[in-house]
């Protein structure tokens, strides 16, 4: 009875583990509008959670400024242009492609590239390597016959 009264009071006293904030809009569009920015925006924080998975704090404040942009009427591109001022293209899950973002987006083709030519490489010079192999082998072997020969006769 002591441990279901200790285990009662520990839960009682931390945090709720999955704390789901419910926002409330008039309009069921807003309320789309905002579930699908919050989906689309990445936290800061996490990194590779969107706004709506996180329980960040910065998560959390970006959720009630999106809230906000939407609540005030403003469109889901002011929202995200507001977003993108304030913390740059990160905190978008697609950055636009430009200048700044060209390794972002280019980079894993960069390296996938590399990595080929590398490889490529590397199995040419592993051909290369196996015929002089093969080739002193056997010019030992024939060494070794040539003497046979010679001693034989």
């Amino acid at each position: 009875m002591k441990i279901l009264i200790l285990l009662v009071l520990t839960l009682a006293g931390s945090p709720p583990l999955f704390a789901t904030e419910i926002r409330e809009f008039a309009d069921p569009e807003k309320a789309e509008r905002y579930d699908r920015l919050i989906g689309e925006l990445r936290c800061l924080v996490c990194q590779n959670q969107s706004l709506a998975d996180s329980d960040a704090d910065l998560a959390r404040d970006l959720r009630n400024e999106v809230y906000e942009i939407i609540e005030a009427g403003q469109s889901e591109e002011e929202a995200i242009r507001f977003l993108t001022d304030r913390y740059g293209d990160f905190v978008l899950y697609r950055p636009p492609v430009k200048p700044m973002t060209f390794l972002l987006w280019g980079g894993p083709l960069l390296i996938l590239l590399f990595a080929g030519v590398i490889g490529w490489r590397y199995a040419g010079q592993r051909k290369i390597q196996t015929i002089r192999a093969i080739s002193e082998a056997d010019r030992d072997k024939l060494e070794r016959l040539k003497k046979q020969l010679d001693d034989g006769h």
